[in-house]
């Protein structure tokens, strides 16, 4: 995708809708100086860009019976591209993998799960994530607290 050209209105627009998902376009006029006509058409403009994905409202992990964040770090027992492909089948594939990244050093991926306990994570980890074929090793860390999360990229 080719980078947009954003201006100052659009950079306000984004930062509103980054806090304020279900706002309206009334309302976010009226935050970013704007006409609700003119929101809507650079949102419009933003959606079919690629700047602006799907909309959607935030969980509270605990709430939902998942407040504990592990982070595993994860080492390719081959670098063949078959087996990252493997791998990563695997992990789109997993509901409570919430963020995977290819790392460079060490580690090969970095992986944020979202479990109940210990118990949940280690019958994951034993039982789905060290039975992958491709996966040699893993470290294991967890979250004791969470100090900042945010969904809001700098604009």
């Amino acid at each position: 995708m080719a980078r947009t050209t954003l201006d100052a209105v659009d950079r306000r627009i984004l930062a509103v809708l980054q806090r304020h998902g279900d706002i309206s376009h009334a309302q976010l006029a009226q935050q970013v100086s704007s006409s609700p006509a003119s929101c809507w058409r650079r949102i419009h403009a933003m959606e079919e860009s690629g700047v602006l994905g799907a909309t959607v409202r935030l969980l509270d992990p605990t709430a939902v019976g998942r407040g504990l964040d592990v982070i595993c770090q994860v080492r390719l027992a081959s670098q063949q591209p078959a087996a990252r492909a493997e791998l990563e089948a695997f992990i789109l594939s997993r509901e409570e993998i919430m963020e995977c990244y290819s790392m460079t050093g060490e580690w090969d991926y970095m992986l944020r799960i979202v479990v109940a306990d210990v118990r949940d994570y280690e019958a994951f980890l034993m039982q789905d994530l060290l039975r992958q074929a491709t996966v040699a090793s893993s470290a294991s860390h967890f979250a004791l607290k969470r100090i900042k999360y945010t969904t809001a990229l700098p604009v």
